[in-house]
């Protein structure tokens, strides 16, 4: 659903061009602990279906080594996922963030500045994390998984998700943020 949410927002906002103009090449995978080929469940289908996207050709992706290496961000939605990010490639700590975590620490670090590449506003963010922040079980960083619940509980998480997503994409696009709002 992130995945999703977030290749809409981006289409939505032109959001290729970075703070400083220039044009940027932006691409969004999506990827998890499941087996690869697996389809969402009917609720994903189903939620997404009502925001106008279409999810029913999606099928998982297993996350692998060769994944992590070519991203330049990996996002998750829960510690859990960033951890086995982690441990899959321990070079990929500077660049696994969780989606409530790049929301609370772009918003410690503001949005990127004019001429600032996505891999120095990670540095910025990545600046005084500890991996123990990955242990433990609290809900502050990670987003709920609505899997077995009702309908209205993947509603809620579509409805948290796309809040985030837009709050992400206004840090590393604030230029075109910016005169989306005008």
């Amino acid at each position: 659903m992130a995945a999703a949410l977030f290749r809409r927002r981006l289409a939505a906002a032109d959001a290729t061009t970075a703070p400083d103009g220039t044009l940027e090449t932006v691409a969004i995978g999506s990827a998890g602990l499941l087996p690869s080929g697996v389809a969402p469940p009917a609720e994903v289908v189903t939620v997404m279906a009502e925001r106008g996207i279409d999810l029913g050709a999606h099928y998982s992706r297993q996350i692998s080594p060769e994944l992590v290496a070519v991203a330049d961000a990996v996002v998750c939605m829960g510690r859990r996922h960033a951890r086995e990010v982690v441990l899959i490639d321990p070079g990929a700590w500077s660049k696994a963030f969780t989606l409530k975590e790049l929301v609370r620490r772009g918003d410690a670090v503001g949005p990127r500045h004019e001429g600032e590449t996505l891999a120095d506003w990670l540095a910025r963010l990545h600046d005084g994390r500890a991996r123990a922040e990955l242990v433990g079980q609290s809900a502050a960083d990670d987003v709920d998984d609505p899997l077995g619940g009702p309908l209205d509980a993947y509603r809620a998480t579509a409805d948290e998700l796309a809040g985030l997503v837009d709050h992400v994409a206004a840090r590393l696009w604030p230029v075109r943020a910016t005169r989306r709002r005008r």
